[in-house]
């Protein structure tokens, strides 16, 4: 297991040629220390875990790996089915204004239309991701004060693999926190 940067990580999960709605997403606060955990996955493509921290209003710091290179059977129901309440979605920066002047237009279309029909809240945010032309997206459970339990069977199953994060984070922590008064 290769522990990397947290948005070396994402870039995979970008990059994948998975299709963008089959991905899942649980995380919430981590077991030891500050920060938080994220775990991502998809039939595809397999489960990757992130920790990660904000270190200040405009920096996030963390680490990551790809802990699992297929959703099987055993780890399919750790990760939020559609059902789930909660939803996310990755997204990477418009190449020109151009585009990011068109994504708008599509936008505008997809609100406008689901405006004036009857709609549902996953219609309406599949068709926003889809404008959007997101890489990956769909349910997630996060809870932000805790963990949830489903974390909690994650994080044994990878027992290892949280270890050596675990080291790795601290590492990322100690370089970037800064401790005391100025």
């Amino acid at each position: 297991m290769k522990v990397r940067d947290w948005e070396d990580i994402l870039s995979d999960v970008v990059e994948s040629d998975a299709e963008p709605s089959g991905w899942r997403a649980i995380g919430g606060d981590r077991r030891n220390g500050i920060g938080e955990d994220l775990y991502i996955g998809h039939p595809a493509v397999g489960a990757y875990q992130l920790k990660t921290y904000a270190k200040n209003s405009f920096q996030v710091e963390g680490v990551g790996a790809q802990i699992a290179r297929s959703l099987d059977d055993e780890l399919e129901p750790l990760f939020p089915d559609e059902e789930s309440s909660g939803l996310f979605g990755v997204q990477q920066p418009f190449e020109d204004e151009e585009a990011a002047k068109e994504r708008a237009k599509e936008l505008e279309t997809v609100v406008e239309t689901h405006a004036d029909a009857p709609t549902t809240p996953q219609a309406l945010f599949e068709d926003i991701m889809g404008a959007l032309d997101s890489p990956a997206y769909g349910p997630m459970e996060f809870d932000q004060t805790d963990r949830p339990d489903s974390m909690d069977d994650l994080t044994d199953t990878f027992e290892e693999a949280e270890e050596l994060l675990d080291k790795e984070f601290e590492d990322v922590i100690d370089e970037g926190v800064e401790r005391g008064f100025h």
